[in-house]
């Protein structure tokens, strides 16, 4: 892909969109702060030819990183990307952990709570919709990187 700014143009705005720290820490609950939301878009770290950015939020955090590099080829700033989880065993656990959750309250309610089998109808469609929603969800927030970070370093 290609972008319309220049080297250093684009370097300024990795500088002034990034808030530079380790992946591994913002995607753990280590890194407290900022609370609400950074002032920078992303987080993560660059250097002079490649970028690992994640989006900079404690509060609504994502799973997806953007790794890629970037180098100038014939004055034109060529940008390679890929947007991927950070670790695997995390976006299974957000894929799967509803419809495990959904397997353990039926199995609960088979073998415990056989006076309540109206109520598992409900928790099963409660469930249900949340399963729907995390794998929803999770394709929002993937989406949302990258499309902040197209807007921001105008690739094409």
């Amino acid at each position: 892909m290609e972008s319309k700014l220049s080297l250093g143009e684009f370097r300024a705005r990795l500088i002034k969109n990034t808030e530079v720290g380790s992946l591994k820490v913002k995607l753990s609950t280590f890194r407290v702060f900022p609370v609400f939301g950074g002032t920078k878009p992303f987080y993560g770290l660059f250097d002079d030819k490649s970028f690992h950015l994640t989006l900079n939020s404690a509060v609504s955090p994502t799973i997806f990183v953007i790794k890629g590099k970037y180098k100038n080829v014939n004055n034109v700033l060529k940008v390679e990307y890929v947007v991927e989880p950070n670790s695997k065993l995390q976006l299974i656990w957000a894929e799967y952990a509803p419809v495990i959750g959904i397997i353990a309250i039926n199995i609960f309610f088979l073998f415990f709570a056989k006076g309540l089998r109206r109520g598992s109808t409900i928790i099963n469609l409660f469930l249900l919709i949340m399963a729907f929603y995390s794998r929803w969800k999770t394709e929002r927030k993937r989406k949302k990187l990258e499309k902040n970070f197209v807007r921001i370093f105008e690739i094409t």
